[in-house]
């Protein structure tokens, strides 16, 4: 595969996205802890895999990871660029491919994956996102009392 150079102005576009921190990841954690439900931010859900989720509510084993819509290819908002389009179609598939392997990873170890699109209303995901959260714990305490 050949790699095309990007132009100046797309390198420093490109370099000024945040991934970390961003306007919905900021409302959506807002919203939730309000609520008063408590997490970790930016933490790998399982140790020895190199995967960070933007929250984490560990003993309920949710992790939650906001995503944009260039970056992972948003049903709704995906585009693709015409300059250098091999280039971002291999990257942007290898994102979407590593999403599925880490959702798979944290099944199998038990997790909950949930997926917050950036265009999604921060107020409409943390509702999603509380009530998986509400439900793994009373799951877990139901758990904890037939022991």
């Amino acid at each position: 595969m050949r790699v095309l150079e990007t132009t100046e102005s797309t390198s420093s576009r490109m370099s000024r996205q945040r991934s970390r921190d961003t306007e919905v990841e900021m409302a959506l954690r807002r919203i939730l802890h309000a609520s008063g439900l408590r997490y970790r931010v930016h933490r790998r859900p399982l140790k020895g895999v190199r995967r960070e989720a933007d929250l984490v509510f560990g003993p309920a084993k949710v992790a939650v990871f906001v995503d944009g819509c260039f970056w992972h290819a948003c049903p709704e908002h995906a585009t693709w660029p015409k300059r250098n389009s091999e280039f971002w179609r291999t990257k942007i598939e290898k994102n979407r491919a590593r999403d599925a392997n880490t959702d798979a990873r944290l099944e199998a170890a038990g997790w909950v994956s949930v997926r917050v699109w950036e265009h999604e209303s921060a107020a409409e995901a943390a509702r999603r996102v509380a009530a998986i959260v509400l439900e793994r714990r009373a799951l877990l305490r139901g758990r904890g009392r037939a022991a």
